[in-house]
């Protein structure tokens, strides 16, 4: 229980959406997660802000990013931040997402980073990503908390055999490139190894992947900030930033924060208005995640399940899934567009639907939780850790679209660096010196979203 008074738990509201709201609200409790069900009681946290008070760096935020930029700032660098949550410790994405850890962040392949930036570049942003999953493994064997890794890599399916002979191109672009050892799996050995999944014609294995419990890795991460004398502030929404005598004056309900650099690690629930810094420079894209009831031993065979890596497949409104230490199967996909629409039941039943086709032994299976949540995608695919202003001391480190489980503990890092105005190897890539890029048709983005959807449903389901 925190020491500090809170004030009262307001619901969850499952009708948020980042683009009509104006902010997250204030103390509102948690979705609900499969993950924060089974998480067990949170850390402590240090409430409210109840005064005004002084940090030399406030971070906005309580999600993997900022915890983890709270945590480097703190172990390598001696600077103890204040970290400010509208609502709970880690309570959006960092909770509702799946917990597939890959070497991976953005939505683009690594031939597509060559032809936007080159081959020379591409290396150096693979490394960048690859010590970046390094540092996620670090923090996870450090952590305080069981995140129940899952190791053995990741299993990307093909769902249609164009796609098998597309991510085998991209296997040897990885292989012979870049020099990462993946390889391309056959139908026959898919079912014999690893599992027997319908829809599936092959796959391509990569050796870094690790499934997490996310609100268990949250958890530790919180643990490991506050053992190194950082403040975690719950219910404490920045509702905005002013600039006074060379600090920043962080408002929230409770008191003022004055800093003198701020980190922004807010994601998809990044308040409308929150600094022009990222005004319509991100799109909050909703997913939807189910979790069955334990499988039994006869399901588990009847669906081949030799593995417990985390998988996905080819579609551009991709699944994800994989099964769960306790035998449940963890599956999610594509969701609604709006808020408002979120709650439908047509959206679970899609989700469904594609966990019936890639498992028919499965169909009528209890299912014991489902959720949403969103998910920060930027408008060129790739995310930012980025400094607009050289005269200021001002970060922010967005548009992971979906690939951020690994990749924010690195981001984090990087976060720490630029606002202890520390250099770093690969600090001269894209995604540390351009901001995240604007949308030139922004209030007509759902719109397109819409159309863009059904486009990619026919293009995927295509035979």
């Amino acid at each position: 229980m925190n020491v500090h008074a809170a004030p009262p738990a307001a619901a969850y509201d499952p009708h948020y959406d980042p683009l009509v709201s104006s902010g997250p609200g204030r103390n509102r409790q948690y979705a609900p997660t499969y993950w924060i069900a089974t998480a067990g009681t949170p850390p402590p946290d240090d409430g409210p802000i109840m005064n005004d008070t002084v940090a030399d760096v406030a971070i906005i935020g309580s999600g993997y990013t900022g915890l983890a930029c709270a945590i480097f700032l703190a172990r390598e660098y001696g600077i103890k931040a204040v970290v400010l949550e509208a609502n709970r410790v880690a309570w959006g994405c960092s909770t509702r997402n799946g917990g597939q850890a890959q070497n991976a962040s953005g939505r683009l392949t690594r031939s597509q980073w060559i032809k936007r930036w080159g081959l020379d570049t591409a290396r150096r942003m693979h490394a960048e990503i690859t010590e970046g999953f390094e540092t996620f493994e670090e923090l996870v064997r450090a952590s305080p908390v069981d995140c129940e890794p899952q190791r053995g890599g990741h299993l990307y399916i093909a769902h249609r055999r164009r796609n098998l002979d597309k991510i085998a191109a991209e296997s040897k672009v990885l292989n012979e490139l870049f020099g990462y050892a993946t390889r391309v799996v056959s139908h026959d050995e898919l079912r014999r190894d690893f599992v027997d999944e319908a829809e599936a014609v092959g796959a391509v294995h990569e050796p870094l992947g690790t499934g997490v419990h996310p609100a268990r890795l949250a958890f530790g991460y919180l643990r490991m900030a506050r053992d190194l004398g950082v403040r975690v502030h719950t219910a404490s929404p920045v509702q905005r930033i002013e600039r006074h005598e060379g600090a920043y004056l962080l408002r929230t309900p409770g008191g003022t924060v004055r800093a003198a650099a701020v980190g922004i690690a807010t994601g998809a629930y990044t308040s409308l208005g929150l600094t022009p810094e990222l005004g319509g420079r991100c799109m909050p894209i909703l997913s939807n995640s189910l979790v069955t009831r334990p499988l039994t031993r006869a399901e588990i065979d009847a669906t081949g399940f030799r593995t417990r890596q985390v998988i996905t497949d080819t579609r551009t409104l991709r699944f994800y899934y994989r099964l769960l230490p306790d035998n449940r199967l963890q599956i999610g996909s594509r969701s609604a567009i709006t808020g408002a629409d979120a709650a439908h039941d047509r959206h679970l039943q899609l989700l469904i639907g594609g966990l019936h086709r890639k498992f028919p032994p499965l169909e009528g299976i209890e299912i014991d939780y489902s959720w949403w949540g969103w998910v920060d995608v930027s408008h060129d695919m790739m995310p930012r850790i980025f400094r607009p202003d050289a005269k200021q001391k001002l970060v922010y480190a967005l548009g992971y679209g979906g690939n951020g489980v690994s990749y924010s503990a690195q981001a984090g890092r990087r976060m720490a660096q630029m606002l202890a105005g520390k250099t770093f190897k690969g600090q001269e890539l894209p995604i540390f010196t351009s901001p995240l890029p604007t949308h030139p048709f922004a209030p007509f983005r759902r719109l397109g979203q819409r159309m863009l959807y059904h486009w990619y449903h026919l293009r995927d389901e295509a035979r």
